[in-house]
């Protein structure tokens, strides 16, 4: 292992690389299709030579100029400064204080926290889980890659291949015009199923409170596992209505804007699981932060997409539930992760384990 180096790692410059990745399953869901995710790649320069990396999802195309734009400058502000990503965090937190640190600037401070513990973590020749308390295991994943909207018969054949590599859970996508369609397509999807695999249902915002009410009881006999944002996720009144009415455990989270928001929903008992997005809670300062909360509140923690890193958070995580699998980066890194025994294995060298492959990346860049 490479030792630390003598002196604090100094922030020099970053680079920026706006990309878009083909899904090999297309996502339909009841906000959006989507057949291609745009990624922001971030690599982060120090002076001595380390070079820390990261990226998020971006959402949009524009998303991904406009964050890189906001993590451009916010490295700016913090050239020259020692790599501690609490304090960069808090100096940051107030500069941006006026703009508002939600929404893309919230997804560039979160580019930036991920990529300055990389670097941290690959000078201390340390894989970052153990930087945080924890050790390389794998992590229990469940497979988020397709199973968009579509009818039970493609939905069940999907279901079944979504269960390479021994995973033992699956996300569902629902939101279709009535009730009836989302029990034909659950059923489907369950009976082609082993019992032992988990059914993770998501409507991804899409219904009323009555709505959800119903859909909610109906589906609690479907052998489902979870119910995620069934309504708007900063309804609190509507969610703790339906946690407290339903047996169905509600999931909410990759839409929380930092640790407050976390803390605010388990307050109002507005879920019963949480699963925050690595790039919109605070990245891994941030998580750290909502991991805490999470234990004093007896909630199990999943993640939200970016798996390379979130696999790390999870190890490190006390109530430590699923990590969200999806295989978007497979297209542009050097060595594609694979899923074994239906976990993630995290790798054992140091930092994150993050490397591109210059042509793939290339081919997949944004103009």
């Amino acid at each position: 292992m490479r030792p630390p180096p003598a002196a604090p790692l100094r922030v020099r410059g970053v680079t920026c690389t706006p990309v878009e990745v083909p899904l090999r399953y297309v996502l339909g869901t009841s906000a959006a299709t989507v057949r291609a995710a745009p990624l922001l790649l971030v690599d982060l320069l120090t002076e001595e030579g380390i070079t820390g990396r990261s990226y998020v999802f971006a959402y949009r195309r524009s998303a991904a100029k406009a964050i890189a734009l906001l993590l451009q400058d916010a490295v700016e502000l913090v050239a020259g400064d020692a790599v501690a990503p609490l304090e960069i965090a808090a100096k940051l937190q107030r500069r941006f204080a006026l703009l508002g640190v939600t929404g893309a600037a919230r997804m560039a401070l979160s580019a930036l926290d991920m990529a300055l513990w990389d670097a941290l973590a690959l000078a201390a020749g340390s894989p970052l889980c153990c930087l945080l308390g924890g050790r390389p295991r794998p992590v229990r994943a469940y497979n988020s890659c397709g199973l968009g909207l579509m009818s039970p018969p493609a939905a069940s054949d999907e279901a079944q291949a979504l269960l390479e590599g021994g995973l033992q859970a699956v996300k569902l996508r629902l939101g279709h015009p009535t009730l009836a369609e989302d029990l034909a397509v659950t059923r489907a999807v369950r009976s082609r199923l082993p019992d032992q695999v988990a059914l993770l249902v998501d409507y991804n915002q899409a219904l009323s409170r009555a709505d959800a009410l119903a859909r909610g009881r109906a589906l609690q006999s479907e052998g489902v596992a979870w119910l995620e944002e069934p309504i708007r996720h900063d309804d609190l009144d509507g969610n703790a209505e339906i946690a407290r009415t339903l047996d169905l455990p509600l999931q909410l989270g990759e839409n929380f804007d930092g640790p407050k928001d976390l803390l605010r929903a388990l307050q109002a008992g507005a879920c019963d699981l949480a699963m925050p997005d690595v790039a919109r809670i605070g990245g891994v300062s941030g998580w750290l932060h909502a991991a805490g909360i999470a234990q004093a509140h007896g909630i199990p923690i999943s993640s939200h997409l970016m798996p390379e890193v979130s696999a790390h958070l999870l190890a490190a995580t006390p109530t430590a539930d699923w990590l969200e699998y999806v295989d978007w980066t497979d297209a542009i890194a050097a060595e594609p992760v694979k899923i074994v025994d239906g976990c993630w294995p995290i790798p054992p060298g140091p930092g994150v384990g993050l490397a591109w492959d210059a042509e793939k990346v290339e081919r997949c860049r944004i103009p």
